[in-house]
């Protein structure tokens, strides 16, 4: 096998892994929440009409302030949902797997030993040894 058959070979054995597997299901879960997705898509036009308001020359201040309370309040009931809390668990998990992933990469490709190089854990502070952030 080549590099790059066995990358894909990776690429299913991450789609059957458990964190892959709870990441999906809970993107799935979100996308069926329609109260969700309606606190989503009132989010997502409050940031639009802050964007005009803040635009206009003759800006309005009262109307920016409430509109900022508004996107504050609203972006805080989506993080609250228990549907949302499940998947940013589940696409942490999955993202701390792939970082992984990509330093034993990069370690390899530094010349590391393949069967002993380590990812760290946490961020060093030096891009010489990280496999990319996550």
């Amino acid at each position: 096998m080549d590099v790059i058959e066995l990358t894909r070979e990776l690429g299913k054995a991450i789609q059957q892994d458990d964190r892959y597997i709870a990441y999906s299901l809970a993107k799935q879960v979100n996308d069926g929440d329609k109260e969700l997705n309606a606190d989503i898509e009132k989010f997502t036009n409050l940031r639009l009409e802050l964007t005009n308001v803040m635009s206009c020359e003759d800006k309005d201040t009262d109307k920016i302030k409430q509109l900022d309370e508004d996107i504050k309040a609203a972006y805080k009931k989506i993080m609250n949902n228990k549907n949302m809390i499940v998947f940013n668990a589940a696409q942490k998990a999955l993202e701390d797997l792939i970082s992984n992933v990509n330093q034993i990469i990069s370690l390899c490709a530094n010349g590391e030993d393949p069967e002993t190089c380590q990812p760290s854990s946490g961020c060093t502070g030096s891009c010489a040894t990280c496999g990319g952030c996550g």
